[in-house]
């Protein structure tokens, strides 16, 4: 049985927000290439909360929203959906389009919706949603990455310094090994054992550790 989903909110809030330059440029790359990051970024999560609230969303992901300048000058708001389930969720698009047109109604601000979808059914790949008829069309498609497909460059994870490709390989190894707990305390001990090889600064290492556990 998959950990109640509870277990996994708080600390995947807690690293994005510490790591979150890393967490683009390890995830979305081309749009982390856009961003100037000498502009400092923002987390908006009380702006995200009352839109939450006011859209009766029902059981929510984990969110969040953060305000970021690009190159241009622009300010753009990023809305990040992480989904970390068991099983198929058909609301999940229709989440992604309420709470980036609520975003964008409220604030006037550009949204971009990001998906990072951390469940474990490989075939589960939301990406848009819309409707439409007559002419008329209305809809939202978004980039998301499926944390299973990085199973297969498991070295290449292994030798990437970027703190989420530890991020990656906790979450995987918490999948593969449900109900096998020495199996899974050999894999934690590896894992924390590489990130003082990885030469990662205290504190960093002091913030993974809390993730991986």
């Amino acid at each position: 049985m998959v950990q109640p989903r509870a277990d996994y909110d708080s600390p995947w809030k807690e690293i994005i927000e510490y790591f979150f330059p890393q967490f683009m440029t390890f995830f979305f790359p081309a749009i982390a290439s856009e961003i100037d990051w000498s502009h400092p970024h923002e987390f908006l999560d009380k702006e995200l909360q009352q839109v939450v609230r006011a859209a009766e969303l029902g059981r929510h992901t984990v969110d969040k929203l953060v305000k970021v300048r690009r190159k241009d000058g622009k300010d753009v708001w990023l809305l990040i959906h992480i989904e970390v389930q068991s099983q198929v969720d058909e609301l999940f698009e229709r989440r992604m389009f309420v709470s980036n047109y609520r975003l964008f109604d409220r604030y006037g601000i550009p949204v971009i919706s990001l998906g990072v979808l951390a469940d474990g059914q490989i075939d589960w790949r939301p990406n848009r949603f819309g409707y439409g008829g007559w002419g008329s069309e209305m809809g939202l498609k978004f980039p998301t990455v499926k944390l299973m497909d990085y199973g297969a460059t498991w070295e290449t994870l292994s030798q990437n310094s970027n703190p989420f490709a530890v991020v990656v390989m906790a979450h995987l190894k918490a999948l593969l090994t449900q109900r096998k707990h020495r199996e899974r305390l050999q894999w934690k001990i590896n894992l924390v054992r590489g990130l003082y090889e990885r030469g990662y600064k205290r504190k960093e290492i002091y913030e993974l550790i809390r993730f991986i556990d």
